[in-house]
């Protein structure tokens, strides 16, 4: 009976540490994969396949925002093109429950292709309405990278979300209330040539109750 009462306290407390050790990381928050669709001009909330998000246009390219997808090659995604839009455009993802704290361990990951010297950025609506865009940025590439990003590791400029235009650094933003996680290139789309491309997008961060 002892030896049982040994191995269960044991069991217990190395459970309770592999517990512990691993909380600190926050789990998945949300991930869209638009919808396997037709192409359509601007995306819209019928693409969007998480039904908990709700999604978001700005900028003076938004009208034409594509949810895209070709027949070939065969495993081209469907993703969101910004090669159309005659001026910065930028799109966001809201939960309809909840905001995220996107302090300490938080990432945001996707998978995106970039030509043209357009940089793909993440951008944030805080709780209190302010616009942030990350100096760091997913760069071109020749065939769908993925991408993770270190919340912690970023340095931060405020955004203008009507011109699509950063303004000026900001200084330790507050991020433990985020209301809307994004992504702008703060270009115009020059078609094929010049544009970004998403095909997914994953955050982790911790649940806020708004």
């Amino acid at each position: 009976m002892k030896q049982i009462l040994l191995t269960l306290s044991f069991y217990l407390v190395f459970t309770g540490i592999i517990i512990a050790q691993s909380s600190y990381r926050p789990d998945l928050f949300f991930r869209e994969d638009w919808k396997e669709t037709p192409a359509e001009i601007p995306v819209n909330q019928n693409h969007v396949q998480n039904e908990n998000l709700t999604v978001q246009l700005y900028g003076p390219g938004k009208d034409v925002i594509k949810k895209s997808n070709h027949e070939k090659p065969v495993d081209d995604p469907f993703y969101i093109w910004s090669g159309l839009c005659e001026g910065n455009w930028m799109l966001s993802l809201k939960h309809r429950q909840q905001n995220v704290d996107l302090t300490g361990f938080a990432k945001v990951k996707f998978r995106s292709k970039q030509v043209g010297l357009r940089e793909l950025r993440i951008s944030l609506k805080l709780a209190d309405g302010k616009w942030l865009v990350s100096d760091q940025s997913a760069g071109a590439s020749k065939d769908w990278r993925i991408w993770e990003f270190n919340i912690q590791d970023i340095n931060w400029h405020h955004l203008d979300p009507t011109g699509i235009v950063a303004i000026g650094p900001a200084t330790d933003p507050d991020l433990s209330n985020v209301e809307e996680i994004g992504f702008t290139d703060l270009m115009p789309g020059g078609q094929s040539k010049a544009c970004s491309r998403l095909d997914w997008i994953e955050v982790h961060g911790r649940p806020v109750i708004r």
